[in-house]
């Protein structure tokens, strides 16, 4: 028998409140994360990827954005289940930091830039473990040694705007990982680092994560990184998932039309100059994303799928088992 997961998505159905009505950004969301597995959400931006990570840490902009539906279950380090979105206030501010720990995309912006950079690793560990200040700053200039920050001692006493942007994401990584959560959240955390520092940070989450046992939800658009650093993708599109299961398994043999489209998208060595010189474009998907304020009926792929049928734009299709533990959300994945 499995141990329950460290994370248990059910129905998410995320909404966010403007001028013009209500838009739902995530839709009928399930997915799970268990101990020492990395999945990772990718898809187009916009595609409701970061917005599921803000609903689970219970970040959603306040009066704007709220979980409209479903069930999101967190099994805390004392092995404790709680439901997220049925606690608030203090219970949640215990879970959030604690058991639970958030790579932003950004750490320039993600960063306070009035505090030093130990003294916000610090925090955390006093809030929730209870530290005093000189066991806390310890604590905090231990983690960025282990994060590879060279002369951590002296890194800790500086401002995030005196880091480069490597070592400031390795602050932010070291600050999540402060009081050993059970799962982390890495949204986009190696997007605006060029490919050697991203190597490096890829190279360290993996690192951390098979020493701590923790499990991580990675979101990202980069099918390169999926391949690198997880073990399941689940692939988002106009706020839901329309294909997941085993990296292998769904590189190997996209089953959903969206899903190939993206695969077919990536470069390949020696194939740009090939193409080029044979007068033919890169392949891409036609048509752009739709607008969350007015989807398309049924399959919101369909307008750009060239599958398409009547019956793709009279129903929203459910998620369908092509075996082996792989969903698809097509009518037509066996053709696919």
């Amino acid at each position: 028998m499995q141990p329950e997961p460290i994370l248990a998505v059910s129905g998410l159905r995320t909404v966010f409140h403007i001028a013009g009505g209500d838009v739902v950004a995530v839709r009928d969301l399930d997915l799970t994360v268990a101990a020492g597995e990395t999945v990772a959400l990718v898809g187009e931006s916009g595609s409701g990827k970061s917005v599921t990570g803000l609903s689970v840490m219970g970040l959603l902009p306040r009066g704007i954005g709220r979980i409209a539906a479903g069930t999101l279950r967190l099994r805390r380090k004392s092995g404790e289940m709680v439901e997220l979105q049925a606690i608030g206030g203090e219970a949640l501010r215990r879970v959030r930091g604690n058991d639970i720990g958030m790579v932003f995309q950004e750490p320039l912006t993600s960063l306070n830039p009035v505090y030093t950079v130990g003294e916000q690793i610090a925090e955390p560990i006093r809030i929730h473990l209870g530290r005093s200040r000189r066991e806390a700053w310890a604590q905090a200039v231990r983690l960025l040694e282990d994060v590879g920050i060279p002369d951590p001692a002296r890194r800790a006493g500086q401002y995030p705007h005196e880091l480069s942007g490597g070592m400031r994401q390795r602050a932010t990584i070291a600050m999540a990982l402060a009081c050993d959560p059970a799962l982390l959240i890495a949204d986009e955390p190696t997007t605006a680092l060029d490919v050697t520092i991203q190597a490096q940070i890829l190279d360290l989450l993996a690192r951390l994560q098979q020493e701590r046992g923790m499990g991580m939800l990675f979101v990202t658009h980069n099918l390169g990184v999926v391949a690198e650093i997880a073990d399941r993708v689940a692939v988002m599109y106009a706020g839901s998932i329309v294909e997941t299961g085993s990296v292998t398994r769904v590189f190997a043999h996209p089953r959903h039309p969206y899903t190939k489209g993206l695969m077919r998208s990536v470069p390949r060595l020696g194939e740009a100059t090939a193409l080029k010189e044979a007068g033919t474009p890169l392949p891409t998907i036609s048509g752009s994303v739709p607008s969350l304020v007015n989807l398309p009926p049924g399959c919101p792929f369909a307008p750009r799928c060239p599958y398409r049928i009547d019956a793709c734009v009279s129903a929203y299709p459910p998620l369908a088992d092509t075996g082996e533990g792989q969903l698809s959300r097509c009518i037509r994945w066996q053709e696919v």
